[in-house]
């Protein structure tokens, strides 16, 4: 329904051009949240193995954050980008793409590859892009800005994680 609303307060665009624009930004979430998830598996031996700090959420949590956090990217996202302009647009495209691509990435990065070190390089890069986006949404559209500091302070929440999982297991 929110969906929907957007939609139609969208400015001068059409309908078609709005479910466009959303299911560009939702199918580029989707599929970084397919590629991430193939390569996350919090039960292996070596992930079990590893030390962790007593303030890290339980594995339950993190479907249950991601889940939402994945559609508010989907909602602000898409209200971004029917919101700018021709060149907003194009930067908007690019930055977002890098943010998932870099979201996608860490599970190949720590769980893959086995190196919380490079899982932390994978998680700051996507925190600082995750702020970076809200810096770019607030130039284009407050409430898309607004609705993405739960993505941004997540993704930093991460890397404080993932920095004291390295610590602890340097």
């Amino acid at each position: 329904m929110r969906l929907l609303t957007a939609m139609s307060r969208s400015g001068n665009e059409s309908r078609t051009d709005a479910l466009r624009d959303y299911g560009l930004v939702g199918a580029g979430v989707a599929a970084a949240a397919l590629a991430g998830s193939l390569a996350i598996d919090p039960d292996n031996t070596w992930y079990r193995s590893l030390k962790k700090p007593p303030w890290q959420p339980p594995p339950a949590a993190f479907g249950a954050v991601w889940t939402p956090l994945y559609g508010s990217i989907v909602a602000c996202g898409g209200r971004a980008l029917q919101r700018s302009s021709l060149s907003e647009r194009r930067s908007w495209t690019a930055a977002l793409a890098v943010n998932l691509s870099l979201n996608a990435g860490f599970g190949w990065s720590f769980f893959k590859a086995r190196t919380p070190y490079a899982g932390l390089a994978v998680t700051a890069a996507t925190a600082l892009s995750c702020w970076d986006l809200v810096r770019r949404a607030a130039r284009i559209d407050r409430g898309a800005a607004l609705g993405l500091i739960p993505y941004a302070s997540w993704c930093t929440f991460a890397t404080a994680l993932n920095a004291e999982i390295a610590r602890l297991n340097s």
